[in-house]
């Protein structure tokens, strides 16, 4: 499980993103970017922020620290936004939280990432389906001159379809994943040597690992999913067959 702490501020929205995540002080001393349960696009998002997000931990990538937020009632009464006070009450319980990173400001391509690095997300994203790292919605800081990958909720589509179609893990494996348009598809080296080396670090255990750190109250049961641990061995189940059909979804190299 990630770190827990309770919210004692609500500081401020953020309006960039759809899903209107917000500023919270913590019991804690830290200050997190927080993205609620509450929001419209539903928990599965927040699922697939801790997945992608730690994997890419995993793989020695640079993420911030993602704890769990607990948010309780009397946070909401001080708020003088209706907008933020009936998300916030709606996001009463377990949310997530981001470590705010002071300081920090969103990638333009002035300080690119090192060829292998900007390889390395290339793949990672590729392999989670991750189509929201684009010039129009980069999901990239610069902190301390490097890289900080932000903002993974678009990943793992297939989660999204499990109430009407199920879990079926190859339909996931062969989807092929569109390179063309990613933030740095120009400066990454070859995406097939960043399979080489990341591919082997992807094991069962380090899934289940990634996977026992979601709340038991964000995992959404479906129709064969009756419960968080079958919910968890689904998205396991996903991940080792997609693993295993990189000829579907890497991208290749540039001529």
């Amino acid at each position: 499980m990630l770190d827990q702490v309770t919210a004692t501020r609500y500081v401020t929205p953020l309006r960039e993103g759809g899903s209107l995540p917000g500023i919270v002080e913590a019991d804690d001393f830290g200050t997190y970017v927080v993205k609620f349960r509450g929001a419209g696009q539903g928990l599965k998002v927040l699922v697939a922020e801790v997945l992608v997000g730690e994997l890419a931990r995993a793989l020695g990538l640079n993420v911030p620290r993602m704890t769990v937020v607990d948010l309780q009632a009397p946070i909401a009464k001080y708020e003088a936004d209706e907008e933020v006070q009936d998300l916030l009450t709606a996001s009463l319980g377990l949310n997530l939280g981001i470590d705010f990173l002071p300081g920090s400001f969103g990638y333009d391509g002035s300080r690119p990432p090192a060829p292998d690095t900007a390889a390395d997300i290339v793949w990672l994203d590729a392999f989670t389906a991750n189509v929201d790292r684009t010039w129009s919605n980069p999901n990239l800081l610069v902190w301390h001159r490097n890289p900080w990958l932000i903002d993974h909720g678009a990943a793992l589509y297939f989660h999204h379809g499990w109430p009407s179609r199920g879990a079926d893990p190859q339909r996931f494996a062969v989807q092929p994943f569109d390179a063309t348009t990613h933030v740095l598809r120009d400066v990454a080296s070859s995406p097939g040597a960043a399979h080489e080396r990341l591919s082997p670090g992807i094991t069962s255990d380090l899934l289940r690992r990634v996977v026992d750190a979601v709340p038991d109250g964000w995992l959404e049961q479906a129709p064969g999913l009756e419960n968080p641990e079958a919910v968890r061995a689904a998205y396991v189940d996903h991940l080792l067959a997609r693993l295993a059909n990189p000829s579907a979804w890497l991208p290749k190299d540039r001529s």
